[in-house]
């Protein structure tokens, strides 16, 4: 079965030949028409997250997928043969860069009715990433002032319209050429990054969702408002994550001098800050699809590539200057 992969950290993504997988009794069999490409995929192949996930050579690479349900486990009772589906398989079971992968049926859901499968691809990492850091982590509600960096990117596109969903006044961080594209997503206030101070023009804010790190995070934290909450994805890691992923306690002393600084800081202002490490949910997604067909969520694709050319869909990331995801077809 042809699918992209890697033997080494760092080395490049290549075309490799691998086994069809294996079908568990709770498993659903999915015939891949269409793979999203993160972030999170480049992360993995240059060993930056080898901490949090260790991974054992050779890796498949991928994380999203939409596609046809062609098998499923003699435990399967939700899915069945030609369902259109979509997911973002748990972690250590990745692999969607590839013709066919087995996911457990808990992480699956029916595609959005009224997307293309392409668009369908795009959504489930992302979405998962905007519902968890702004529904359970945020507890968004109507009336609350919500900061979202990066905008026009592939987790900003879906949580401004999300929050917006949720009833939130939406500010955001992105380059002057996407601020309409910013506005037609929902977006209250357009901050442009390059000419603007974010910190300069905004306060009062319950919630910030960073995927940035750095001092991008250090200079949300001072405009939240009191018993306001940072969310990160980018990092840096606190030991509260590590304790709830099961890390040893090597981890959990490596993440307590990273988050340190931020954590003190967060402290000193009376707010915040926990980071964000989505999982795998298929009853998110089904919530998700729900929002996407009565028109709440639309997904963004910036880019497609074919199968054959998937180690410059994963290079492309942040180079390219698209909105939204990247999504790769496969025959």
């Amino acid at each position: 079965m042809r699918a992209f992969g890697f033997d080494t950290y760092t080395h490049p993504l290549r075309e490799v030949d691998i086994a069809e997988p294996t079908v568990g009794d709770h498993d659903v069999l999915i015939q891949v028409a269409a793979a999203g490409v993160n972030q999170l995929d480049e992360m993995i192949r240059t060993g930056k997250f080898k901490a949090i996930l260790p991974y054992k050579t050779p890796v498949t690479l991928g994380h999203d997928v939409a596609g046809t349900v062609i098998g499923v486990g003699r435990a399967v009772r939700r899915f069945t043969p030609g369902d259109q589906v979509y997911a973002r398989p748990r972690d250590h079971r990745i692999g969607t860069f590839a013709e066919r992968i087995a996911i457990d049926e808990s992480d699956v859901a029916h595609s959005p009715a009224t997307v293309t499968q392409a668009e369908a691809a795009s959504l489930p990492l992302v979405a998962l990433t905007a519902w968890q850091a702004l529904v359970e982590r945020g507890a968004v509600k109507a009336g609350d002032r919500v900061l979202i960096h990066a905008g026009a990117g592939g987790v900003g596109t879906i949580a401004i319209q999300l929050a917006k969903h949720l009833g939130a006044h939406v500010a955001t961080t992105v380059s002057g050429a996407n601020a309409d594209f910013a506005r037609e997503l929902g977006a209250d206030i357009v901050i442009d990054y390059r000419t603007q101070d974010f910190e300069q023009e905004l306060s009062g804010y319950d919630v910030v969702l960073d995927s940035l790190g750095g001092e991008n995070l250090a200079r949300s934290l001072r405009v939240l408002k009191p018993g306001g909450k940072a969310i990160g994805i980018s990092g840096p890691p606190t030991p509260a994550f590590a304790k709830s992923a099961g890390l040893n306690a090597l981890l959990r002393w490596a993440f307590f001098g990273l988050s340190r600084g931020v954590r003190r800081q967060a402290r000193k202002l009376g707010v915040a800050y926990e980071f964000l490490f989505m999982r795998a949910s298929g009853d998110h997604l089904r919530t998700i699809a729900d929002l996407v067909d009565q028109g709440s969520i639309r997904p963004i694709v910036g880019a497609t590539f074919s199968f054959a050319q998937t180690p410059d869909a994963l290079a492309s990331l942040g180079k390219s200057g698209y909105r939204g995801k990247a999504v790769i077809t496969v025959p």
